[in-house]
């Protein structure tokens, strides 16, 4: 009687749990990275982040759910391999084709971006079924590998998660970040198929395309000068003025510096900003300044500048923007501006009472004003850190019904006393003839009368073409918009996309 063919041995318990392991991690690896990707095209709203994880949990439970069957109906041994390889190439092509395609069908991305999370998602989840269905010997010890599997799967996933955030992407692209993953899910794959005895053709296609997709994501668009902790960031010369620099954060122009002259504001809305508090405080007097928010220190520099011995502290929470200012847009009156690198809540709570002038609120994440920055909550603490004739200044964006601008509008009349807004006629309903388009809005609030008047004279100087409105029109705009509370700021779902690709700072 001929010899049956002899079975490929199981994995041990070693290797199953590294199994496991690696691929429970590598499916939190790829949920946080594409945030990353996707945050330039879709932006870091909630929407986009509810998003991912909806589909990553998706993949979860139907790679765990369909994993099983198969693993009863095939045997495991021939799924874990081509499961680790087909994952490992999706993953290595992830940046290739979201950035292609946001670049060339932008409308496909949200479908793309599913796609490129659910295919690896599900193979990597389905990879504990296949390595429990191996394992399990004995119905005697069914809970205990069951039960170590899945504690194993979980350690996993939390040391993805931690060792993504805290570590890969401060330290690597995300490009890279993904391409070694794919890189290793494919080795993975290969010392399977060795161990089980099947390397195949299949293998040496997917290290083929793995090594073809790092060679082509080096051309692929939407590529970055250098990747922060929270953003895509390029410098960009200005072809017209030599001396001009456009900071760009996931593809939006977030702030203009011209290098040798501080005084230069190409944003219509810094020169707002520069008209209020030009008005609101005596000619070249210096001031004591706290900026939520930093850029590219447009408004900092001014200030130190054209008020000699201002003091402007600023919160930036991004350590690599501030890095890209010394380096890449020059250190300015360094002396003058001291940058912290923090979130600007917490930089606020660090303040003493009383202590400043002026605060300016320039904070954006993704497409908008983060969300704690906004509520009653935070602006009573810049009103403590504000003198009785301090003066707070910030920078709105909305587009569309501008529900958040109104609401943010409302937010600041439960703290301050005086509250004015300035933005294009149409967007503050002074053009009864033009429907608002949204854009950059400048809000300003203070215990103290704001003189509209002495502001418009200001702007029109500076020719905005902006208009100010206070008083009984600007509770008129306002309308009934639902004031924001640390316990209730739905920011995300009030702002309408900024669809012009710019924030302006």
């Amino acid at each position: 009687m001929a010899d049956e063919p002899s079975r490929p041995p199981g994995p041990g318990h070693r290797a199953a749990a590294a199994l496991v392991f690696g691929s429970s991690a590598a499916v939190l690896v790829v949920e946080i990275v594409a945030l990353r990707l996707l945050a330039p095209y879709l932006g870091l709203t909630l929407e986009t982040s509810t998003m991912v994880i909806g589909i990553a949990l998706t993949a979860i439970a139907l790679g765990s759910w369909l994993g099983g069957r198969v693993a009863d109906q095939v045997d495991p041994h021939r799924l874990i391999g081509p499961a680790l390889g087909a994952s490992g190439v999706v993953v290595a092509l992830t940046p290739l084709l979201l950035r292609t395609t946001a670049e060339w069908a932008p409308p496909m991305l949200p479908l793309v971006a599913a796609g490129t999370l659910l295919v690896p998602g599900a193979l990597l989840s389905a990879v504990t079924p296949f390595v429990t269905k191996l394992r399990l010997t004995s119905l005697a010890e069914t809970g205990t590998v069951v039960g170590r599997l899945s504690g194993v799967g979980t350690f996993g996933a939390i040391v993805g998660t931690v060792l993504t955030g805290f570590v890969l992407v401060s330290r690597l692209p995300v490009s890279s970040i993904l391409l070694g993953l794919g890189a290793l899910l494919v080795i993975g794959s290969v010392l399977v198929g060795w161990r089980a005895r099947r390397w195949s053709r299949a293998s040496a296609v997917a290290l083929a395309t793995v090594v073809a997709g790092s060679l082509a994501t080096a051309f692929a668009p939407g590529g970055c000068d250098a990747e922060t902790r929270y953003h895509c960031a390029q410098v960009v010369a200005d072809p017209e003025r030599p001396a001009g620099r456009t900071l760009v954060l996931d593809g939006l122009r977030h702030s203009y510096v011209d290098v040798e002259d501080p005084t230069y504001l190409k944003f219509g809305y810094v020169r707002a900003l520069a008209s209020v508090v030009d008005t609101a405080f005596p000619t070249g007097a210096p001031l004591a300044a706290h900026h939520i928010g930093g850029g590219g220190l447009t408004f900092p520099r001014y200030l130190a500048t054209t008020r000699p011995g201002t003091r402007s502290l600023v919160s930036e929470i991004d350590g690599g923007v501030v890095r890209i200012d010394r380096e890449q847009l020059g250190p300015g009156t360094s002396t003058a501006i001291d940058v912290r690198v923090e979130d600007g809540r917490l930089g606020l709570e660090r303040l003493d009472a009383d202590s400043r002038d002026l605060v300016v609120g320039d904070a954006f994440g993704g497409v908008g004003v983060p969300w704690h920055l906004t509520t009653t909550e935070a602006l009573r603490d810049v009103r403590r850190v504000l003198e009785d004739e301090g003066l707070y200044v910030a920078n709105l964006i909305d587009h569309g019904k501008l529900a958040f601008a109104r609401a943010e509008v409302a937010t600041l009349t439960e703290v301050f006393a005086y509250v004015a807004l300035i933005g294009a006629p149409a967007d503050l309903g002074l053009d009864p003839d033009a429907a608002p388009e949204g854009g950059n809005l400048v809000v300003v609030a203070s215990d103290r009368p704001v003189d509209a008047p002495a502001i418009q004279q200001a702007l029109d100087a500076r020719e905005t073409g902006w208009r100010i409105t206070t008083g009984d029109a600007l509770a008129a705009w306002t309308g009934a918009a639902r004031p924001l509370t640390d316990d209730y700021a739905p920011v995300d779902q009030l702002l309408q996309p900024n669809r012009s690709r710019t924030t302006g700072r």
